[in-house]
């Protein structure tokens, strides 16, 4: 189901009765180098890429939140510029290589589902393991065969695994609202 701003009927109700709504699908995978991508409805490719958070010389511990919060903003904003609602979905990561990247992981939850909430925007965590079968038709497929399966999809060869997930995740979140079915099917 879709989180926050009024959970489980946002997407029926931001349509109104009979009405029609093009959504776009902004997909997540936050982390140090943060994917980032943008579906439209039907799963096609509007952009990608990857946000660089790593801290910098000089730069207090808080400035990769404030640097990811605006590149989010900006994102948002230019989706409901294009005349899309925007959707957001995150990789759900369960487990993490160390405390670090467990406290950042949450810092970076916590700003999505923040500036979704002020925004009134759905969002929702999706599990890395059905990230992976949607991509690859297996839950635990490494990250070689989701870049692999990107450039397929999209024709499109992301920067590198993180951009591969955000678009995975993007695609998942389009899978679970049965907007459309498997891309392989």
């Amino acid at each position: 189901p879709v989180e926050g701003s009024g959970a489980q009927g946002a997407l029926r109700e931001a349509a109104g009765p009979g009405g029609f709504v093009s959504y776009v699908i902004l997909g997540l995978d936050p982390a140090e180098y943060c994917g980032w991508a943008v579906l439209d409805e039907v799963g096609v490719r509007l952009e990608s890429g990857v946000w660089d958070m790593s801290s910098r010389r000089h730069e207090g511990g808080g400035m990769r939140f404030v640097r990811f919060e605006r590149h989010l903003l900006e994102l948002l904003d230019w989706v409901v510029s294009t005349g899309g609602t925007p959707l957001v979905a995150y990789e759900e990561v369960a487990r993490h290589k160390g405390t670090t990247a467990a406290h950042l992981y949450g810092g970076y939850v916590s700003h999505i589902t923040r500036v979704c909430e002020q925004r009134e925007v759905p969002y929702t965590g999706i599990p890395v393991g059905q990230v992976k079968k949607v991509a690859s038709g297996v839950g635990n497929c490494g990250k070689e065969v989701m870049v692999e399966q990107a450039t397929l999809r999209w024709s499109h060869t992301p920067a590198d695994d993180n951009e591969a997930d955000a678009l995975w995740v993007a695609e998942a979140l389009l899978v679970s609202l049965n907007f459309k079915s498997s891309w392989r099917e």
